[in-house]
């Protein structure tokens, strides 16, 4: 079985073809700049690189160009789109009208528009995207897998907001959770890795990159989670403020003249790391400037190790110990100075790093970055999201 991935941005596109009896990426690649002028596809696949540099109007011109390179005769890896078993398609928000990997459908699609309010950077997006590929590949199966399924399971007193009741019923405003795909793969891939089943484990998993979120995972379920409604809560991040008090962004909306549009935007844009550091929102930058003394650039870091410090710490409280913390995304794999910046101090909770292990480079591989002596397992583990959904559609299939 072989199940084309579809990460559909506004203008862009990232997608991957895996042949699940090996579980490998057959050819990836991406669309970038669709609606704008020069477009470009960049195509991998049988040890190259392939670069196609042509205006995309829309998603579906997009769509059509990625099906036509992989069934190229030199940069193809299948013969025609008969040897596609289905597409598996990345949602961000389902609410709570999808609760698990849904078959794409007329009904569906619907209730996707009308959840669109939910993620609007990223819904709308994946509308296209979905649009876009019935258009090139009618007939062809297709599953909507959704970043939120794996927070379903949390209980209702963790996702809830103490709000009127009433109001929660009619506007379903509650914590979603989000980077589900990413939770749940490093969390099985942790168990795995330590030789023991899922039900059994209490996994505290740091998906930490541009967007961060850390996850409460119990016996192989979700209990708690840092983002909320939106992306925007838990830890600061790339440009998002991460938790803040309502009435502060309120305050702040009134101080700077904004709208509430206005006010969303720029704590989701304009905050975080470069709202802090005034530097960027890329860690190593921060890092660099840091290192000449810039002291924004400090803060920065310092606030989001402490916040992701914090988090570890309620999550030990909520799952009554941790066997694991996972670290995973682009900051989680990469950046070993932040790993070891988050965990300090928490020897008394059981938890203690290797410095030389904490050191070794991220090679596509599990590495066991705790000491010999720590209580609670510390695994770096690069994540596989569209592994995940795949799976998700071949399983659905």
């Amino acid at each position: 079985m072989k199940i084309l991935v579809i990460n559909a941005g506004s203008s862009s596109l990232k997608y991957q073809l895996i042949d699940m009896e090996t579980e490998k990426a057959l050819a990836k690649g991406g669309c970038e700049r669709i609606g704008i002028a020069g477009g470009k596809l960049t195509h991998k696949a049988n040890g190259q690189t392939f670069v196609i540099e042509k205006d995309l109007p829309n998603h579906t011109e997009a769509i059509s160009l990625v099906l036509s390179q992989l069934v190229d005769k030199k940069a193809g890896v299948i013969r025609s789109m008969d040897e596609i078993d289905a597409v598996g398609h990345r949602v961000v928000a389902s609410g709570e009208t999808f609760t698990k990997t849904t078959l794409v459908s007329d009904e569906g699609m619907k209730a996707l528009e009308e959840l669109s309010e939910l993620a609007p950077l990223h819904n709308p997006a994946a509308i296209l995207g979905i649009n876009a590929c019935r258009a090139v590949m009618p007939g062809k199966k297709m599953a909507m897998v959704f970043d939120t399924s794996f927070h379903a399971t949390m209980p209702d007193y963790a996702y809830m907001y103490a709000i009127d009741y009433d109001d929660y019923k009619k506007y379903k405003v509650r914590r979603y959770g989000f980077h589900g795909t990413s939770h749940k793969y490093v969390s099985g891939e942790a168990a795995k890795f330590l030789g023991k089943k899922p039900e059994s484990l209490n996994i505290i998993t740091c998906h930490l990159g541009n967007g961060s979120s850390i996850s409460a995972v119990k016996g192989g379920k979700c209990v708690d989670t840092s983002m909320g409604f939106t992306p925007l809560a838990g830890v600061p991040m790339g440009t998002r403020s991460g938790d803040i008090d309502c009435a502060a962004a309120e305050f702040l909306c009134r101080k700077k003249g904004m709208s509430m549009e206005e006010g969303n935007a720029y704590l989701n844009k304009k905050c975080g790391m470069l709202g802090i550091s005034g530097v960027s929102s890329d860690f190593r930058d921060l890092e660099a400037a840091r290192e000449e003394g810039n002291d924004r650039a400090r803060l920065a870091l310092e606030m989001f190790a402490y916040s992701c410090k914090k988090y570890i710490g309620a999550y030990m409280a909520a799952l009554g110990g941790a066997d694991c913390i996972v670290f995973t995304a682009g900051v989680g794999e990469n950046d070993a100075g932040m790993r070891a910046q988050i965990v300090a101090g928490l020897e008394n909770f059981g938890i203690k790093l290797d410095e030389e292990k904490n050191k070794q480079k991220n090679d596509g591989s599990v590495h066991d970055v705790s000491a010999a002596d720590s209580k609670v397992k510390i695994l770096v583990i690069p994540t596989n999201e569209e592994l995940v959904i795949a799976r998700e559609t071949a399983e659905l299939l």
